[in-house]
């Protein structure tokens, strides 16, 4: 049977416009999550951006034509900072579609959460990472975050706001997996993402799923995402997963996935029928689509990815994203190497490039998490080339920088 991907039309031209880009507003926090990639501080950088170069920053993403990338303001916890109603308010005023991604403490108010909803914030999420109190809060480092997460939910919904909840599965917390997903489902949430550990930051001490429990989840969660809509963070072969799952390639899967599928039947009944299977997310990856902009105007190709690429200080962004070195070996999967090269599913998947380049070294080699093996692939590392780009070190705190949505 053909694995052959299902084309689909890009209204983005990801060589030269990011669909999404994330900006760490603050690194300050008052969490302390186990699995957080970075060194949350209690107090604001002195040398993180300010509201002016923040505005400049928001422009410059604006300046983009029609349709201009999403923007993600995040942290640490982008509520700690003052200004976050102003900024909001005035990227949204440029034309840009404004989501937040704060902690869950003390600073989410409902004022707050209507304040910048009124500023034209689109959409907000919150992290849930266990399906009980105590798997949840010994994530977060408090007591009392999944009880306030579960009542600040409502919040958010009656603010009109798109609810996005994030969990981040790792060997710790799998078998809880189905009575989360009906606890996230039962909080009106529009959009489950689901984050896959790289071995940076904190999260290296954690434990991560592995290959074959990552498949395992990855079939899972193509199976209830006509539940609700799923996206991955550093599990991009969930796209190819999908793709499969709508050409008919059967699964037979290994005992966890078993074990989750016979759990969510149990608690959440059978299957909803569906005219068409859901489809497959957009393919945007580290540098491809995406983009991340820490406190201090650093730019990476991914939070979890710490290649320092230029600064939004002293380099326009545009020029940053197009022609940096690391950016364009990232859209360049036919010059990679090992496996990744010549899988036929490599322009929607491409292999998380931050946990290929934190096992190996190498943003170009295959993602080593990756069972699945491509017709095409001999078995020998010969195949697919190698192209030789000087790769700047990465700063003493470049490894701590985030992803997506916190």
């Amino acid at each position: 049977m053909s694995h052959a991907p299902v084309v689909r039309t890009v209204r983005h031209d990801i060589n030269t416009k990011p669909f999404i880009v994330i900006w760490e507003v603050t690194r300050a926090c008052a969490l302390v999550c186990k699995h957080c990639r970075a060194d949350a501080q209690h107090k604001p950088h002195p040398n993180q951006l300010s509201t002016e170069q923040g505005k400049a920053l928001l422009a410059n993403l604006a300046a983009y034509d029609k349709p201009k990338p999403l923007v993600v303001l995040t942290g640490g916890d982008p509520f700690e900072r003052d200004d976050l109603v102003e900024l909001t308010q005035y990227g949204t005023e440029l034309g840009l579609n404004i989501s937040l991604s704060p902690s869950v403490t003390p600073r989410l108010t409902p004022e707050r959460i209507h304040a910048l909803r009124e500023a034209g914030g689109k959409a907000m999420s919150m992290s849930l990472d266990g399906a009980t109190a105590a798997t949840h809060d010994a994530f977060r480092g408090f007591s009392g975050t999944f009880d306030q997460t579960l009542a600040t939910a409502p919040i958010i919904n009656e603010a009109g706001y798109r609810l996005q909840i994030n969990s981040t599965l790792t060997k710790t917390n799998i078998h809880e997996a189905p009575s989360l997903l009906k606890t996230v489902i039962e909080m009106g949430a529009k959009m489950w993402y689901v984050f896959f550990l790289v071995p940076t930051g904190r999260g290296a001490a954690l434990n991560a799923l592995d290959p074959q429990e990552r498949e395992d989840v990855l079939h899972w969660l193509a199976d209830v995402s006509d539940r609700i809509a799923i996206k991955t963070t550093e599990a991009p072969q969930y796209r190819r997963v999908v793709i499969q799952n709508q050409n008919g390639v059967a699964y037979e899967g290994s005992p966890l996935y078993h074990e989750l599928t016979a759990k969510t039947t149990e608690l959440l009944g059978e299957r909803p029928a569906r005219p068409r299977p859901p489809r497959a997310p957009m393919a945007v990856n580290s540098g491809s689509g995406f983009a991340f902009i820490d406190h201090v105007g650093d730019v990476y190709p991914n939070g979890f990815l710490p290649l320092h690429c230029g600064n939004v200080t002293k380099q326009d962004f545009h020029d940053i994203y197009t022609h940096s070195p690391v950016f364009k070996l990232l859209r360049d999967p036919d010059h990679w190497h090992g496996k990744c090269s010549v899988c036929e599913f490599h322009d929607v998947c491409g292999g998380s490039r931050s946990t290929a380049y934190a096992l190996t070294g190498d943003i170009s080699a295959s993602d080593p998490t990756c069972v699945y093996v491509p017709p095409a692939w001999s078995g020998t590392e010969t195949t697919g080339t190698a192209r030789t780009v000087e790769i700047p070190l990465s700063s003493p705190r470049s490894a701590e920088a985030t992803a997506a949505t916190q």
